[in-house]
């Protein structure tokens, strides 16, 4: 039997006395990422740092788990020390580590777990063990709270990221938060395939926040693409999760590209690609001239393709299972069509929808540090045998 990392002043139980400072250091590494956030009771953000590899990884239009891992080794120290710093606390004055476990790129998960639990080990703290996605919906639970919001419940979560499109079902019982996962992808995730359609057209990385700011220069009816729809087979969903709530974004990323070998846009792809690499750090606003009428349109029909998908289904699944709210958090969750479209359908629907800061949207560490506090109120504290889960489940 492994034995309990120390969890001298941390609860044994949720009828544990809870320290007064309620102090969480929250460490996220799953991906290209190195954050560090100190939060005070899931509620109250104290410091967020975030050091970005998106330089890193831009060359190559994707994360290169190998450069990710370095990166990370590099950063996690420095990235700790300016949380604390900002915070103003120590590393006595914790209560309790919190680290990412799962799921994302191995390697990258690694650094922060050994991390995590080295440090929880030498300051005889508890180490407190989080889900990825759950973070992410923790990530809007804060901002709730941050704006004394008060959240009804059930609530549908749709998490929408670069690896990620999950839907669950949210409801908090007795301070413990219970998920069930009743949709996903069955092949790439919404922000993914932003990604590709981003390389395919000579744009930059990450794919996301250029697809976004240029779509709003064309005609998003201008290509014809169909309803996305997800056959039953081949794919076969687990019991809870029916076809009509998968997703599936591989057709569509294809359909782009047929579009840009059937309309021969090859040629002035490479140009844009090669001027923009010529521009140090480039920014999606260099792209507009280098773009014609064609792939502004391209764009724009790509983008609202996606975020009409997303907005079907998340309706039809709060609809189906009696919903009282909707959250949406990752890094697609930033996406200005995609917030514009979900509030003004939740308005229509009388159904609150709620998103993140821009901030908190993407990978941070304030979100595993809040989505943390539940956790270590019911003493639910890692053992020693914690290591990184690449394909760690929620719900």
């Amino acid at each position: 039997m492994h034995p309990t990392l120390p969890s001298s002043s941390g609860p044994a139980s949720a009828s544990g006395p809870v320290p007064a400072s309620g102090l969480i250091l929250g460490i996220e590494s799953s991906c290209d990422e190195t954050a560090a956030a100190v939060v005070r009771r899931g509620a109250e953000v104290l410091s967020n740092v975030v050091a970005s590899q998106v330089r890193t990884h831009a060359p190559y239009g994707g994360v290169v788990p190998e450069l990710a891992s370095r990166e990370h080794l590099q950063n996690i120290v420095p990235v700790v020390r300016t949380a604390l710093e900002q915070a103003g606390c120590s590393l006595e004055d914790l209560d309790a580590i919190a680290v990412t476990e799962g799921p994302g790129l191995a390697g990258a998960l690694l650094v922060g777990v050994m991390y995590a639990k080295g440090l929880a080990f030498a300051l005889n703290k508890p180490l407190i063990a989080v889900n990825h996605l759950e973070g992410h919906i923790h990530a809007v639970l804060l901002e709730a709270k941050k704006q004394q919001q008060t959240l009804a419940q059930p609530t549908l979560a749709l998490v929408v990221s670069g690896g990620h499109t999950h839907l669950y079902l949210a409801e908090e019982t007795q301070a413990t938060w219970r998920y069930k996962n009743i949709g996903r992808t069955v092949d790439d995730a919404a922000g993914e395939a932003f990604d590709k359609v981003a390389k395919l057209l000579g744009l930059g990385y990450p794919g996301g926040p250029w697809i976004d700011w240029l779509a709003q220069h064309g005609d998003p009816r201008a290509v014809p693409f169909g309803p996305i729809t997800v056959k039953q087979k081949p794919y076969r969903a687990p019991q809870q999760q029916s076809p009509r709530f998968l997703f599936s974004f591989s057709g569509l990323k294809t359909a782009a590209l047929r579009y840009v070998q059937t309309h021969a846009m090859a040629q002035t792809i490479a140009a844009r690609h090669q001027t923009l690499a010529e521009i140090a750090d480039a920014k999606p606003a260099d792209a507009l001239a280098l773009c014609n009428t064609e792939t502004l349109n391209l764009i724009a029909s790509f983008q609202r393709a996606v975020v009409e998908d997303l907005a079907r289904k998340t309706f039809a699944a709060a609809e189906t299972f009696h919903s009282a709210s909707i959250v949406v958090s990752g890094g697609v969750a930033a996406n200005r069509e995609l917030r514009q479209h979900l509030l003004a359908e939740g308005r229509r629907r009388s159904l609150p929808v709620i998103f993140p800061s821009l901030e908190l949207s993407t990978d941070n560490a304030a979100m595993i540090a809040a989505a943390a506090w539940p956790k270590f109120v019911a003493g639910d504290v890692a053992t020693a045998a914690l290591t990184a889960e690449p394909s760690l489940s929620l719900g």
